[in-house]
């Protein structure tokens, strides 16, 4: 599967939620419902757990991705993700990146290609 890489840098390709998504896995889902459900402390249902991937403007997204600002800001300044912003890497990509440092690591070797 080609990489799917989001306005923040995260590889779609590899989120449990996009590969049931996309494999239309019913298991996976309750699995990942479960599983969601106790790390974050929040009643999820299997039927939440669909996701079109980040840069799908009109698709699902599942939990925070729906309300990202980074996201938001992509879409908004018509970028591919962070890497191709002239901006990068703001304040709001950079707060993500003190926890994601592989996210960091995509973006950063994109903006050197």
């Amino acid at each position: 599967m080609e990489k799917i890489i989001a306005f923040c840098g995260l590889d779609c390709s590899v989120c449990p939620a996009y590969v049931a998504t996309i494999n239309n896995d019913d298991v996976a889902r309750a699995k990942l419902a479960e599983e969601w459900g106790k790390a974050f402390n929040m009643q999820m249902k299997p039927e939440d757990v669909n996701c079109d991937g980040c840069l799908s403007r009109e698709g699902r997204h599942i939990g925070y991705c729906a309300m990202c600002e980074i996201r938001k800001c992509g879409i908004g300044r018509g970028v591919d993700n962070c890497a191709h912003c002239a901006d990068y890497s703001c304040d709001k990509v950079s707060a993500f990146h003190a926890n994601a440092a592989l996210a960091k690591e995509t973006l950063d070797e994109l903006k050197k290609s």
